[in-house]
């Protein structure tokens, strides 16, 4: 299981000003190493319960929620990672746990029961939620992404663009799901992602883009539409 503690701070870009900026953290940062011209895939089946709890909570701006998602960045993938986020104050609580392909098939039929099969605690908890509160697979949301990572402090930036979503085929390894792009694809998210505090010379940086701070949140993105328009 790995675990991380730490600050976000999400920026919206246009586009132009995506390729502008990533072309100069490439100078002064490592690219991840899945990184191509304009970054990987990322895949994601959120998990909500029939409330729609977690997706009003961050809506509404709550201090203290989560979100439960598989993840994988390619069909092919033979595992994927289970996640779960917690917002506590300023700081996002990450605890994610890879599982293999056909027990990540099982939870997005909602049969948490795979859980029970890895004895990570993770794992336990994991099923324990989604049981009492009934979670349910919810939407697919993919994304291209770009990242850069500086060792100190565990900095990293990633910038997320061309996001679609998924509501009627929630197949996780599906070559093709039917995914819809939610918002302008000249949109681009830019996160910053870092333990204690941001080095100096990577602050001033992000300073020089002159953005106001986003709260958008990718799953609200792909669902959106569909709950405003039934609620």
């Amino acid at each position: 299981m790995n675990e991380v503690m730490r600050n976000e701070r999400k920026f919206l870009l246009s586009l132009e000003e995506f390729y502008r900026v990533s072309g100069y953290f490439s100078k002064i940062l490592m690219e991840d190493p899945h990184n191509g011209w304009d970054g990987y895939t990322v895949r994601s089946l959120y998990f909500d319960t029939p409330t729609e709890r977690d997706f009003y909570e961050k809506e509404e701006g709550l201090e203290v929620r989560r979100k439960l998602r598989l993840r994988i960045y390619h069909p092919g993938d033979p595992f994927a990672v289970l996640e779960m986020k917690q917002k506590q104050g300023a700081n996002q609580l990450k605890r994610s746990l890879q599982i293999c392909r056909e027990d990540a098939r099982e939870l997005t039929r909602g049969r948490y029961e795979a859980l029970l099969n890895y004895p990570e605690e993770f794992a336990a908890e994991c099923f324990g939620v989604l049981q009492m509160y009934a979670y349910r697979p919810k939407s697919i949301i993919e994304y291209r992404r770009k990242a850069f990572i500086a060792k100190e402090n565990r900095i990293r930036l990633t910038f997320d663009h061309h996001i679609t979503a998924s509501e009627t085929n929630l197949d996780l390894f599906a070559d093709n799901p039917g995914l819809n792009p939610v918002w302008d694809p000249y949109f681009v998210v830019f996160e910053v992602k870092y333990n204690g505090f941001l080095l100096s010379y990577i602050r001033d940086a992000i300073n020089m883009i002159q953005k106001s701070e986003t709260s958008v949140g990718k799953y609200c993105l792909g669902r959106s539409v569909s709950l405003h328009y039934l609620f």
